[in-house]
């Protein structure tokens, strides 16, 4: 048995960030995974082309915390405006529409903001009969993983965002995994139990039981709802606001284009206008000769391990049947089908405030917990995450100096 102050479970953004706040403060910690990697749900590519299949962009850039230490890390961030602030390829998307497009957005927002102290759906922000609803449904699945029937405008003003986003060439998983260098990490070490019952905690793994004072715990709710990670005695209510709170799902395929000069750089092309089960592509980031899907909702969970054929699809309809023979597929996520995250994100669900504060509660003062699900205004992003690791090894300091 491996004893240790803290253990910290997960080594995703939330448990990494616990896990550096706990050793740098001299606290003995151990961070434990269950994958062979460290990052979570920010994963990016080995390789020269460093492509994230999970989080990729740094969202409030001017106050992300992961934006803050990308320096210090020896990381530069690329301060190019996001492709879906910019106009998209017009070859299938004429100017004269986008301008369509962007007006019906700002009246969607418009309504969608003066709501925000009302529990109405994001659809009922639509305007009945409007023919780029569609559209909207598509980029609201790819913004929050969930469709605009399933998040409220209450819930959905909570979240904060200061509209900088930042991106890492080297890739948003390498930063954070960067950040993790000289912990003591033990990777392919699912938890299966925490048992509270003796003096120290008992931590069951695979790989023998770890004794510790305190446990952070920075897994994904579906993990705890599933009870796929246990606890004994049982937690009910924190298994009920995990199945209150599932994650929404937000998935990407990568594809790498042969002789790619004749295509803009960072520049998005629509898959439908028509239908919100559609994906959207970005050419060439970074100048790279690679195509971006982005695929979201109930729609991107549905087609996980066959992106590749409809995304292909979709790129010759908009950009010719030529494109055929010059794709190639590199990789496609499957979040939805992970079974350490079970989707990408949370987000604005009914009851997600709620369920957040419930999940983010410490019991007893020897368990903690932590991951963006669990931040009241940062939720499905890494920074989120982050916050919520440095909050509750803060919490377990100061539950440790009192004992």
């Amino acid at each position: 048995m491996h004893k240790t102050d803290v253990a910290v479970i997960g080594a995703g953004a939330a448990g990494v960030a616990a896990a550096r706040r706990l050793a740098d403060a001299g606290v003995a910690c151990v961070l434990v995974e269950a994958r062979n990697r460290i990052g979570g749900r920010a994963h990016t590519l080995p390789g020269e082309l460093a492509l994230d299949l999970g989080c990729g962009w740094l969202h409030s850039a001017d106050t992300n915390d992961w934006a803050a230490l990308a320096p210090r890390l020896g990381f530069a961030m690329d301060d190019h405006p996001p492709p879906w602030g910019r106009p998209a390829w017009e070859g299938n998307f004429p100017a004269a529409e986008q301008k369509d497009y962007w007006a019906t957005w700002r009246r969607f927002y418009e309504r969608v903001e003066a709501a925000e102290e009302k529990d109405l759906f994001l659809s009922d922000c639509f305007e009945p009969g409007n023919r780029f609803n569609p559209m909207l449904g598509a980029v609201i699945t790819y913004a929050n993983g969930a469709e605009a029937e399933k998040i409220t405008t209450r819930e959905y003003a909570l979240y904060h965002d200061s509209g900088q986003n930042k991106r890492i060439e080297r890739g948003y998983g390498t930063l954070i995994a960067a950040y993790a260098a000289g912990l003591d990490v033990r990777l392919d070490c699912p938890v299966s139990l925490i048992d509270q019952a003796g003096k120290r905690l008992r931590i069951a793994t695979p790989r023998g039981e770890f004794s510790a004072r305190a446990a952070i715990v920075a897994v994904p709710p579906g993990v705890i709802a599933n009870e796929t990670l246990r606890f004994a005695p049982a937690l009910p209510a924190k298994i009920d606001a995990a199945h209150a709170l599932p994650l929404g799902v937000a998935d990407k395929i990568f594809l790498r284009i042969d002789n790619p000069d004749d295509l803009p750089t960072d520049t998005r092309v629509v898959g439908s206008r028509v239908t919100p089960e559609t994906g959207m592509y970005t050419l060439r980031a970074f100048g790279r000769p690679v195509i971006e899907g982005y695929f979201g909702g109930a729609f991107a969970r549905s087609i996980e391990g066959a992106i590749g054929p409809f995304a292909i699809e979709q790129i010759c309809s908009a950009l010719g049947n030529d494109m055929r023979k010059r794709l190639t597929p590199i990789a496609e996520s499957a979040w939805a089908h992970d079974p350490w995250s079970l989707g990408s994100y949370s987000y604005g669900s009914v009851g997600a405030a709620a369920a957040r504060a419930t999940l983010a509660a410490a019991i007893d003062e020897r368990l903690f917990f932590a991951g963006e699900h669990t931040s009241p205004h940062d939720f499905s992003t890494a920074h989120g995450a982050y916050r919520s690791g440095v909050r509750a090894a803060d919490e377990v300091m100061r539950v440790l100096a009192r004992v």
